[in-house]
């Protein structure tokens, strides 16, 4: 029997995801060059995180992860969608 909330991996075009303002200030080259080298050699190992939008999907965690592969000029990403949480 499997868990209703278990993620599953699946892929997502990278043009359809929106990453929110505050999440696009914390952009650090060093660290998105070093994602981009590892993934050129092991490919994408960590999934993203993304939760439904109005239009497309938005990004939850693995802004890093995105853009690495938007350079190394990908079109599509791993990710798991998950529920978003209202507080």
């Amino acid at each position: 029997m499997q868990c209703r909330d278990m993620l599953t991996k699946e892929h997502f075009l990278i043009s359809d995801i929106r990453v929110p303002a505050k999440r696009k200030k914390t952009l650090d080259l060093g660290k998105l060059q070093a994602i981009a080298e590892d993934m050129l050699e092991n490919g994408q190992t960590t999934p993203i995180r993304l939760r439904t939008g109005k239009t497309g999907f938005v990004l939850i965690e693995g802004y890093h992860r995105l853009e690495a592969l938007r350079a190394l000029g990908e079109d599509k990403v791993e990710g798991y969608l998950v529920r978003a949480q209202l507080h």
